[in-house]
Formats: structure tokens, C-alpha cells, sequence
């Protein structure tokens, strides 16, 4: 059998595997898909055999001098996974990975959060612009941003997870969002702020038409599912009218959301679960950002400042 014709047969084999055996989401599937043709395009323009520790090995090395730490990373994870399959359904003899070391130092990055005052001032800027409007249709526009600025902080959840939310998602009498994360898993948010339910409640009536017969919760111009891009460029467009100079991004929202709460001494595993991380080794990242809890700390707390040196 074709070489290349094998390998393709065997990804495609493998993408259904993980659709239907392992129930992962359409974008992780298609992750992987890119990552394994990155592997097939280089196997076959080197024309080597795609299976042996050699071939493997190379690849890596190129993969190192493409791209960042972290892509790596994930890219390797890939093909690892990709050959864990084929050893555990017998179609390969052995796994090349059980004889290849594979070390990188992933650099350390802080997550990038918004400042409280520049928050407040991009939602008070949306409102400002809702109150402002002097159409129909650009009323019920300024409607949806808001409360996409207000939930993106209210709930801490992904631009992914927002998008994705549908009208079934909202409890309206308890004001609950069932968020669908990564892997398949839910978690409840409470909206707990009575400026947010109200714009809700507001939202809820300027759509209502659209509402009724669509999926998605929020929606563009043409009725259809918003994307994340779009959110990404209203989100540009408001801190730019609103002259905020820092770059924000719908994430850093998520990453504010987890820093703030931890300045205010919540627990660190209230945080976890209202994120929806797995570990708490991934919340842990936010005990390294919050910087005014540590001066608060350093201030009130360290035995310097019990020490009177008499001046």
C-alpha cells in the first residue's frame, strides 16, 4: 500500500476515533488534524519512513527552531497521542515515543490582566454609548455589547464558551449560566450584579424575535451565531473610542475575573471550579499576579515593620 495513502487512511481513521470513541469537541479534533498534517507534509517531502524513532526525532528538531515552546508542546502531544492509538488498536508493533526523551522548558509567562480602573472604564463607556444611540438597530447592538463586556468579567468564561452560549444556557428566573467548557464539561455561573440582570432581561426583549428560532444567544446583524472575532474587533473598537492605550483582549477579561477574586481572599478552589480548570495546578498560575495583594501582604504581614530602629 502507498505509503502516504496508509498514513492519511490512518489519521482519518484516528480523527473518528477521537469524535466518537473519545467524545472530544470539534475544535480539538481539528487541533489535531493540523498538527498530524504538519507531520505527514514533512515525512513525505523528506520521503522517510513515517514510523521510526529517526524520522520522528527529526521532525521534533525542526519543530523546535519553527516554533515557541508552548506550540511544541501541543504539536508533539499530538503525534504522541496519535501513535499511542495505533499501538493500542495493534496497527503498529511498536511505539517509536517509548524510545525518544522529549525535553523542553516551557518559559513561565504571567497571564495579562486589566487593571480595575480600565475595566470600569470600558463598561462604563458601553453603557454611555448604549444610552447615546439613536436608531432601533443600533440600540439593540450597544444592548448585546454591554453585556458581552459584562459577562466576559461577571463570569471569568472563554470568548469560546460566550459565543457558544444558547438561550436553553440561561436560567432567567435564578439568573444561572450553564457554561459548556473544554472536554465536554458544564459549570454553573450565578450573575449575581442587579445591573447585569437587568441588561439580561433588556437583551432578552430587544431579541426576542430572534430568539425564539435561533440557537445561539447572541447573534450578528444577519440572525446568525457572533463569532469570536467579532467580539475581538467590538472589543478593539470600544477601548480605542473609549482612549483606553492598553491592547485588550476578550482572555484578559478571564484572567481579571481570577486575580481579582483572589485579592479579595477568595479560595483558591472556588476559583478553580468557577473557571472550569481540572487542576488546580492551572488556577495556581494567578497566585503569581496578584500584585496588590502581595504589597498588601508584605505591608501588614512582614516582621520588618514590627521592628522600630528609633529614627
Amino acid at each position: 500500500m502507498d505509503c502516504k495513502y496508509q498514513l492519511n487512511n490512518l489519521i482519518a481513521t484516528y480523527q473518528s476515533f477521537c469524535i466518537s470513541r473519545k467524545n472530544l469537541n470539534s475544535k480539538t479534533v481539528k487541533a489535531y488534524s493540523i498538527d498530524l498534517k504538519q507531520f505527514t507534509d514533512f515525512v513525505f517531502l523528506k520521503d522517510i519512513q513515517w514510523n521510526t524513532k529517526k524520522s520522528i526525532e527529526e521532525y521534533i528538531d525542526i519543530l523546535h527552531n519553527k516554533y515557541k515552546p508552548k506550540s511544541v508542546k501541543r504539536k508533539i502531544a499530538s503525534l504522541k497521542a496519535f501513535f499511542h492509538y495505533l499501538e493500542i488498536e495493534e496497527i503498529i508493533e511498536t511505539n517509536p515515543f517509548h524510545k525518544i526523551q522529549v525535553k523542553y522548558k516551557e518559559p513561565f509567562i504571567l497571564p495579562k490582566t486589566i487593571p480595575l480602573n480600565l475595566i470600569e472604564q470600558i463598561i462604563k463607556f458601553a453603557y454611555a454609548e448604549q444610552n447615546n444611540c439613536t436608531t432601533l438597530y443600533s440600540k439593540r447592538i450597544a444592548i448585546r455589547n454591554t453585556l458581552i463586556l459584562e459577562l466576559l468579567f461577571a463570569t471569568g468564561m472563554r470568548i469560546s464558551e460566550l459565543c457558544s452560549l444558547t438561550l436553553d444556557s440561561l436560567d432567567l428566573s435564578n439568573y444561572v449560566i450553564k457554561i459548556h467548557g473544554k472536554g465536554t464539561k458544564e459549570r454553573l455561573i450565578q450573575i449575581c450584579n442587579k445591573n447585569i440582570q437587568n441588561l439580561i432581561n433588556q437583551y432578552c426583549k430587544e431579541f426576542q424575535f430572534e430568539l425564539s428560532y435561533k440557537n445561539f444567544f447572541f447573534i450578528n446583524r444577519l440572525g446568525n451565531r457572533l463569532s469570536e472575532q467579532s467580539v475581538r474587533n467590538m472589543i478593539t473598537n470600544y477601548t480605542d473610542k473609549a482612549r483606553i492605550s492598553l491592547h485588550i483582549t476578550p482572555h484578559m477579561f478571564r484572567h481579571s475575573f481570577a486575580t481579582l477574586l483572589l485579592e479579595e481572599d477568595v479560595d483558591i478552589r472556588y476559583i478553580q471550579q468557577m473557571l472550569g480548570h481540572s487542576s488546580i495546578t492551572t488556577t495556581q498560575i494567578y497566585t503569581h499576579t496578584s500584585i496588590n495583594k502581595q504589597k498588601s501582604i508584605l505591608t501588614v504581614k512582614h516582621p520588618r515593620n514590627k521592628i522600630d530602629i528609633g529614627i
